[in-house]
């Protein structure tokens, strides 16, 4: 009985090039105040998983946003998305087809699917995002140093550029 059951337990073992690579990865908690914070041009992003720790499977962020203050629809060719939100009222539009997310509501994007989103609601939206595999976290990062005040945009579009992201 037990040879009958070991080809089906085969399949199921992990392999990989690095060997015990999965096995280096450390669990984590990330408290909800917890985190690293980056003014994105008007986003205010607690980074609370980035690939680093995720074997640069995931990066995981909490966009503190107030009424009004959105991105505009992009096209990412590297990473997808996952857009909860926790609190307000955000508009999201995703390939063209936009609805009103409430708190508890979800979305996926795509990469290649141009998404945008804007807080829609009275008070200061949050939202958690995740985008994988990681790597715009490093983006994020280099659009936080630019100087305070409206963005020169010829300079945001190159460094979303450098990611793979175009603005639509």
């Amino acid at each position: 009985m037990g040879f009958a059951l070991v080809p089906g337990w085969v399949p199921c073992q992990s392999t990989n090039v690095d060997g015990d690579y999965f096995d280096k990865l450390k669990p984590i908690v990330i408290r909800d105040e917890e985190g690293s914070v980056l003014n994105v041009i008007g986003d205010i992003q607690t980074h609370t998983l980035i690939g680093s720790e995720t074997g640069n499977q995931i990066v995981e962020w909490v966009d503190n946003v107030e009424p009004g203050v959105g991105i505009p629809p992009n096209i990412h060719t590297r990473e997808d998305e996952i857009f909860r939100v926790i609190k307000g009222q955000v508009e999201i539009m995703v390939n063209g087809t936009t609805t009103i997310l409430n708190e508890g509501d979800v979305t996926f994007a795509s990469k290649n699917i141009p998404p945008s989103w804007t807080e829609v609601g009275t008070e200061n939206a949050k939202m958690i995002t995740s985008a994988f595999p990681a790597g715009i976290e490093h983006m994020f990062t280099e659009l936080s140093q630019l100087p305070p005040g409206p963005p020169d945009f010829p300079m945001v579009v190159e460094i979303c550029a450098k990611q793979g992201i175009t603005l639509v």
